[in-house]
């Protein structure tokens, strides 16, 4: 039983609809419909009567509710007290090529954040988190990665991905596009298990380079030559886009990465968890997961409903 779970129960008792609870948390109705179910195991009762048009209360769920107000009003007492304690402390962050632009104001009077100017693969960020070398980071993660390294991730946003090539701009099937693979592992072990389930998953068509070419001047040479639409990777880059090239949405499905704030499980630092909670509050996803495509490992299907 979470915190987080309370908050849900809170808010479906105080709508009496699952729809309107969703849009107020800023999460998928199919999301918060588990999160309830798990909340109810958890207690072994029943919180909610529900059918098709309604939604009520039990007895039980009566009863709670109070209880359940005040306990979570004791736990952002606690919240607010610890971060007064953890206004000053420092907090180290990295990331791979994205952050939120409000970074800075969202940790305001939280910790003092420490941007860590490595910019560095998803990978190598996650495993600094896991050895202590930085407090947070934001990449992207698997499932399997957060639990063999004992580490927690929170959605922090999500790209959608597109494709390129001369000329056209219209949409393009997933099954008609290529995705890159690069030789060195190490730089792009991310977007390689990315690109790779992507194409098993949708027919698209893998090619395999040697020249980093997954970005920058070499990534457009490399649309040019296979005269095919090619999917771009999440990294940003300033190369201007070619005037004779045109960005594609990809569909049917659209493929989706997600961003992971990722800190430490055993983590008990007030200031760092203290950031988690101010960066991940009321985020906010623009996608209709059961149109899109993400990895079967990516630790946040569930939570975008996909």
């Amino acid at each position: 039983m979470e915190l987080r779970q309370l908050r849900y129960f809170v808010a479906v008792a105080e709508e009496l609809n699952f729809g309107r609870a969703a849009t107020r948390l800023h999460i998928a109705g199919p999301s918060l419909s588990q999160q309830i179910k798990s909340l109810e195991r958890d207690l072994g009762v029943r919180l909610f009567e529900r059918d098709r048009r309604t939604v009520r209360l039990t007895a039980f769920g009566e009863t709670l509710l109070p209880q359940t107000r005040a306990l979570l009003e004791q736990a952002d007492t606690l919240r607010r007290t610890a971060r007064g304690f953890a206004a000053s402390e420092p907090v180290r962050l990295g990331y791979v090529s994205w952050r939120p632009p409000d970074l800075a104001e969202r940790v305001s009077g939280v910790a003092q954040l420490l941007v860590d100017a490595w910019v560095m693969p998803s990978h190598t960020q996650a495993g600094r988190v896991a050895d202590g070398s930085i407090d947070l980071a934001i990449c992207w993660v698997r499932a399997t990665d957060l639990a063999e390294q004992e580490l927690a991730g929170s959605l922090l946003g999500a790209d959608r991905l597109f494709a390129f090539s001369i000329g056209d701009d219209s949409p393009v099937p997933a099954r008609d596009t290529v995705v890159l693979v690069d030789a060195d592992t190490e730089a792009w072990a991310s977007w390689n298990i990315y690109a790779v389930e992507f194409a098993r998953a949708t027919g698209a068509s893998v090619v395999r380079i040697e020249d980093h070419g997954i970005t920058g001047p070499a990534f457009y040479d490399h649309v040019r030559r296979l005269g095919r639409p090619v999917v771009s990777s999440p990294k940003r880059d300033a190369t201007p886009l070619p005037r004779d090239f045109a960005r594609r949405p990809v569909v049917d499905p659209i493929p989706l990465w997600t961003w992971a704030l990722v800190s430490r499980r055993a983590e008990e630092r007030p200031a760092v968890l203290a950031t988690v909670e101010a960066l991940t509050r009321d985020v906010k996803v623009e996608f209709d997961a059961r149109a899109c495509w993400l990895p079967a490992d990516d630790p946040f299907r569930a939570e975008l409903g996909a």
